[in-house]
């Protein structure tokens, strides 16, 4: 598979997984538990389509391909292991990710997630889930920035259940409507602006009151 291939798999999740469900039938449960766990964590896999996938898969439980107790609870578990996995990894590197040139990270991305925690703390676990690429830096900053173990977790299964119980069961009860299946993108878009929006009016709202306050 080449690059170009890889692309548009992601860009058509709905494609993707009907075709991984004709081939692989029950199997897509463990494939689908990969790619969340993956996202989730491992830094370097943050492209991954988490939201996408979690509507469509929700679609496919609405026709009767899929099941959706068995979906969910696979997803949620998924989800918190793997955000698990990246608190563990940002806890054993600490802050040399910050001084250390790794090619594997994103230092970009690192830094916003870091700015980002910084200014909304514990709840930027619950919040990250429905922001891509936020997603998948915002446990392994937490764990670089010594977060306790407990805490992190209360969030973390919190943030889990929330993104996949929404997302799977809006793809349930929506993604089978036409208008809804042919402007998959656009919706997802809508949806992560939706997310993104608010909390990027709350930063802009605590910069002007400084700026007030000066």
């Amino acid at each position: 598979m080449d690059l170009m291939q890889f692309f548009d798999m992601i860009l058509h999740v709905d494609k993707t997984l009907g075709m991984l469900l004709a081939q692989y039938g029950i199997y897509v449960y463990a494939v689908l538990f990969a790619i969340v766990f993956c996202e989730t964590g491992l830094v370097v896999l943050f492209f991954f389509p988490g939201d996408t996938l979690l509507f469509i898969a929700g679609a496919f439980c609405a026709t009767g391909q899929m099941n959706y107790p068995i979906l969910m609870a696979l997803l949620i578990t998924a989800a918190v292991t793997g955000n698990t996995l990246n608190y563990w990894i940002g806890e054993k590197i600490g802050q040399r990710v910050f001084t250390h040139d790794y090619r594997w990270i994103n230092k970009d991305a690192l830094h916003k997630t870091h700015e980002f925690f910084e200014k909304h703390g514990g709840k930027t676990i619950i919040l990250a889930r429905f922001v891509p690429v936020v997603r998948t830096f915002a446990p392994f900053v937490a764990g670089v920035s010594d977060m306790t173990h407990s805490r992190f977790q209360f969030y973390n299964v919190t943030g889990a259940v929330l993104w996949v119980v929404s997302l799977v069961t809006a793809g349930y009860f929506f993604g089978n409507i036409p208008i809804v299946r042919e402007n998959l993108t656009t919706i997802v878009l809508i949806g992560v602006g939706a997310a993104v929006v608010p909390i990027m009016l709350g930063g802009l709202w605590k910069f002007g009151r400084k700026m007030m306050s000066r």
